[in-house]
């Protein structure tokens, strides 16, 4: 059998549906290396008017969230926080935390999907918008960990003088997270604060 037989989803058998599982599963397994294609489709692609490219400004964010002693799911979540920049411009914070959905920590995957809101802190007056924004999340228990993300690892990433690990360097961060069991509540830990690391774990 090469392909199933029906041309309507309603009109597959036992047989289709067993004959698809084993590929689709495959599938599922090749996550990580497309999330990483995207990333390095972003190499030659510069953030207009800015000093550095999309993929450098990802890999500086991971950069220093590593520096300052950051766990695995700060670390990627940094390095994808805006993976969805060419794709969905306008929602890219929540096409980006989609896709880390399944896979991290809710607190990382709730700081990335209202990130944007919060990014508006530091520049959304020069254009007469509401600098803030995010004060609509004060409640959220994930508050202070997006405020912290933003002002230490997002805003601040845009430095072509800073030193930035290459993408090689956190593949293996990446392949680790996407090679977790998908919707684990052990993994997604809902309701848990951890927060980013103390500046004081901030490399000098």
């Amino acid at each position: 059998m090469k392909s199933v037989e029906f041309t309507a989803m309603k009109d597959g058998t036992r047989e289709d549906y067993l004959f698809l599982k084993p590929l689709e599963d495959e599938h599922v397994k090749g996550t990580a290396e497309r999330v990483l294609r995207e990333l390095r489709l972003q190499e030659d692609e510069t953030l207009p008017g800015y000093k550095i490219s999309r993929l450098t400004h990802g890999l500086q964010a991971a950069s220093r969230a590593l520096h300052e002693g950051a766990d695995t799911d700060w670390v990627v979540g940094a390095l994808l926080h805006d993976i969805g920049d060419g794709l969905a411009p306008q929602n890219h914070d929540r096409f980006a935390a989609e896709i880390l959905r399944p896979f991290m920590r809710e607190e990382v995957v709730w700081t990335i999907e209202h990130h944007a809101s919060f990014q508006m802190y530091y520049y959304a007056h020069h254009y007469g918008w509401n600098q803030h924004e995010r004060e609509k999340y004060r409640d959220s228990a994930y508050y202070q960990s997006c405020v912290d993300f933003c002002e230490r690892w997002d805003q601040s990433s845009f430095d072509p003088a800073y030193p930035t690990e290459t993408l090689d360097f956190f593949e293996p961060m990446v392949r680790e997270v996407f090679s977790r069991k998908a919707h684990d509540a052990a993994v997604q830990q809902k309701g848990v604060v951890k927060g980013l690391p103390p500046l004081m774990a901030a490399a000098e």
